[in-house]
C-alpha cells in the first residue's frame, strides 16, 4: 500500500466542508456586526465602504448593506470635488459589475446601479447599454436586466425603433426569447398606433391624450406583419410557448376605451344605474347627474358592498323627481374626469316606466374586433395554416388554443360548434389545465349568448345544460329580466350578480351552488328556483332578505331542508315569500 494516494471518505469530506462553512460564516457574521455597529454610530467613512464591499462581494442580496453604502457615498460626495465624485461613483459601478458576476439577478445590485447613475455628474449611458447587452447575451430572460435596460433606454434617448430592431435580433437568434416578445409588445403601440376614427358622440377630446391615435392599439398594417413573424416562430418549434403567447396578444382586443357604456333609469324605484366600460371608483371619479338641466345631489354606491371598484354604479333620485308618468324627463351623466357624458330620456306613454341608453356588446366590439376585408383574409389564411399544423401535431395544446382564438376573431357564432369540440380535445391532451379550459369555454359561451340575445332584441338569457363552471360579463346583463342557468356546474352566484338590477326570474336548478352572495338588493327579483344544489345553512340564504319583491323560492333537493324548524326560520328571514318549496 505504500506510494498510493489516500482517498478521504465521504464522511471526512463532509466534515471538512462543514468546518470550512463555519469558518466563513464566523468571518461573515463578524464583519456584518462591525458594519451594523458603525452604521448605528453614524460613521460614514472609507472603512465602511471597504467592509460593506467585503460582505456584498460574497452576498450581493443584503439590502441593508446597499442602503448603508448609499448613505456613506452621499456623505463622501459632500466632501469631494466634482471630478473626485465622478471617480468615486465610477469605482462604485465597477464594484457593482463584480457583484453581478456573483448573482446576475440580484435586486439590490440592479437597484443600486440605477441609483449610482442618477448621482454621477456625467453618466455613460452607452456603457450601461453595453452592459445590458452582455448580460442578456448570457441570460436572455434576466428580467432584472430588462427592467434596467428600459431605464437606460429612457435616459439615453435610444429610439423605440432601435429597440424594436434589438428585439428583431434576439428573436431571430432564438424564437424562445419570451422577454423579447414581451418587450416587442410594449414598443409596437408606440411606433405603430392605430388611428382613432372620428370622435364618438358625447365625448370631448381630453387635453392629456392625443386626439389622433389610440395609445395602446397597433395599426392593422403592422399587425399583419407581426402575424407572419409569430407564424414563422411557432411553425419552427410548435411546442415552444413564447411565440404562441405573443400571437395570442396580437389576436387580443386590446384595452377597452374608458367610457360610459350604459345609463338605465327606473321610474318605479326612482333609481339610476350607470355601467362603465371597465371597473371604476365612482365616488372619486367626478361623476355628476343632471336632471332636466339641474345638477342633483346623489350618493353613488356599487352594486355590492364588496366592490370598491365596479363597472356598475347606482344612485337614488330625490323622492318624486321622476315618479309622475305624465311628465318627460331628460337625464345626463357627466364623467368629468374623462371629459365624457351620456344622455337618457324618460318618455310618457306605455314604456314610461323605464328607459335606457346603451352601447351593445357588438357596438363596443366587446367580444371581437371589426375586421377589414384584408385582415379577415389574413386571419382566414392563418386559421388554415394552424389547421395544417394541427394535422401534423394533433396533440399540440398551443395550436388548439390558437385555432379557438382565431375562430373567435373571425366569427364566434359561426364557429361555436367547432370551438366546443376543440375545448373537449384540449381537456384530453392537457388534463392538468382542464379547469382553466372549462372556465374559458364558459366565458366564450356567455359571450356568444349575449350576442345572440342582442341580435334577437330580447331580455331573456338562457344557458342551461352547457357545463358552465363560472359566470362573467354580468355587467352586460343589466337589462335582463329572466335568467336560466340550470343544469350546469356552478358553485356560486358571485357578488357581480348584484349588477342585474332588472332581474325578475332566476332559474339555477341542478348545479352545485353553495353561495348566494350575488343575490343582493335586486329590486325586481320575484322568483328564484334553486332545486338540487348544495345550500346547507340558513345563513346561506340571508342575502335574499335584501330582495324585497321576492315571493317565490324553490329549495327542493338542498341539504338546508334538513335544518330543524326550517319553515318557521325561513318565514322569519323571508316574510314576503308566500310560495316556499322545500
Amino acid at each position: 500500500q505504500h506510494g498510493r494516494l489516500k482517498i478521504k471518505s465521504t464522511a471526512q469530506q463532509e466534515e471538512e466542508k462543514r468546518k470550512e462553512r463555519e469558518k466563513k460564516l464566523k468571518a461573515f457574521v463578524s464583519a456584518r456586526d462591525a458594519v451594523l455597529k458603525k452604521r448605528s454610530a453614524g460613521e460614514h467613512d472609507e472603512e465602511a465602504l471597504q467592509l460593506t464591499q467585503q460582505l456584498l462581494s460574497s452576498n450581493p442580496d443584503f439590502a441593508t448593506l446597499w442602503n448603508y453604502r448609499r448613505e456613506v457615498l452621499l456623505h463622501l460626495e459632500t466632501l469631494r470635488e466634482k471630478d473626485e465624485v465622478q471617480k468615486l461613483y465610477e469605482s462604485e459601478l465597477h464594484f457593482i459589475e463584480a457583484c453581478l458576476k456573483v448573482n446576475p439577478k440580484s435586486y439590490g445590485c440592479w437597484h443600486h446601479r440605477s441609483w449610482v447613475n442618477t448621482r454621477l455628474p456625467q453618466p455613460d449611458w452607452t456603457r450601461e447599454l453595453g452592459l445590458c447587452d452582455r448580460c442578456l447575451s448570457l441570460d436572455e430572460r434576466n428580467f432584472h436586466c430588462w427592467d434596467y435596460r428600459r431605464v437606460v433606454v429612457k435616459e439615453s434617448g435610444v429610439s423605440a425603433e432601435q429597440e424594436l430592431q434589438f428585439t428583431d435580433r434576439l428573436i431571430g437568434s432564438n424564437f424562445s426569447n419570451y422577454s423579447s416578445w414581451h418587450y416587442r409588445s410594449t414598443l409596437l403601440p408606440q411606433l405603430h398606433p392605430q388611428p382613432v376614427p372620428d370622435s364618438a358622440p358625447n365625448t370631448s377630446p381630453s387635453p392629456t391624450t392625443s386626439p389622433q391615435f389610440h395609445s395602446h392599439r397597433v395599426c392593422e398594417e403592422q399587425l399583419l406583419k407581426e402575424y407572419e413573424l409569430a407564424h414563422n416562430a411557432f411553425f419552427t418549434d410548435p411546442n415552444d410557448q413564447s411565440a404562441w403567447f405573443y400571437y395570442r396578444w396580437l389576436l387580443g382586443r386590446a384595452e377597452r376605451e374608458e367610457m360610459i357604456s350604459c345609463v338605465y333609469v327606473s321610474r318605479e324605484g326612482q333609481r339610476v344605474s350607470v355601467a362603465f366600460s371597465k371597473p371604476v371608483h365612482a365616488q372619486s371619479e367626478g361623476l355628476m347627474l343632471v336632471l332636466d338641466g339641474q345638477p342633483q345631489q346623489v350618493e353613488w354606491r356599487s352594486a355590492h358592498p364588496r366592490f370598491r371598484h365596479s363597472p356598475v354604479w347606482l344612485c337614488d333620485l330625490p323622492p318624486g323627481s321622476i315618479s309622475d308618468i305624465s311628465n318627460e324627463h331628460n337625464l345626463t351623466i357627466h364623467w368629468t374626469e374623462k371629459h365624457t357624458h351620456r344622455d337618457c330620456a324618460l318618455y310618457t306613454g306605455e314604456r314610461s316606466a323605464e328607459s335606457w341608453c346603451r352601447d351593445s356588446a357588438t357596438d363596443q366590439e366587446l367580444f371581437r374586433s371589426e375586421l377589414s376585408v384584408e385582415k379577415s383574409s389574413v386571419l382566414q389564411a392563418e386559421l388554415q395554416s394552424c389547421n395544417q399544423l394541427l394535422d401534423l401535431e394533433p396533440q399540440n395544446k398551443w395550436c388548439l388554443l390558437t385555432i379557438i382564438l382565431l375562430m373567435r376573431a373571425l366569427d364566434p357564432l359561426g364557429h361555436e360548434k367547432e370551438t366546443l369540440a376543440h375545448f373537449q380535445t384540449l381537456k384530453e391532451v392537457d388534463p392538468m389545465r382542464s379547469s382553466y379550459y372549462s372556465d374559458l369555454c364558459s366565458k366564450f359561451l356567455i359571450e356568444n349568448t349575449i350576442l345572440k340575445m342582442e341580435y334577437a332584441e330580447v331580455r331573456v338569457f338562457s344557458l342551461s345544460n352547457k357545463n358552465l363552471t363560472t359566470l362573467c360579463h354580468l355587467d352586460q346583463l343589466l337589462f335582463v329580466t329572466h335568467i336560466n342557468l340550470s343544469s350546469n356546474q356552478l358553485l356560486r352566484l358571485p357578488p357581480q350578480f348584484a349588477m342585474l338590477q332588472c332581474l325578475e326570474v332566476l332559474e339555477a336548478d341542478d348545479n352545485a351552488i353553495e353561495s348566494l352572495e350575488g343575490l343582493y338588493h335586486l329590486p325586481k327579483l320575484e322568483e328564484v328556483s334553486l332545486r338540487n344544489n348544495q345550500i346547507c345553512k340558513l345563513s346561506d340564504l340571508e342575502s335574499l332578505a335584501s330582495c324585497t319583491k321576492l315571493t317565490r323560492l324553490d329549495l327542493r333537493g338542498n341539504p338546508v331542508h334538513r335544518t330543524a324548524n326550517i319553515e318557521s326560520e325561513l318565514s322569519q328571514l323571508l316574510p314576503l315569500v308566500t310560495d316556499l318549496l322545500l
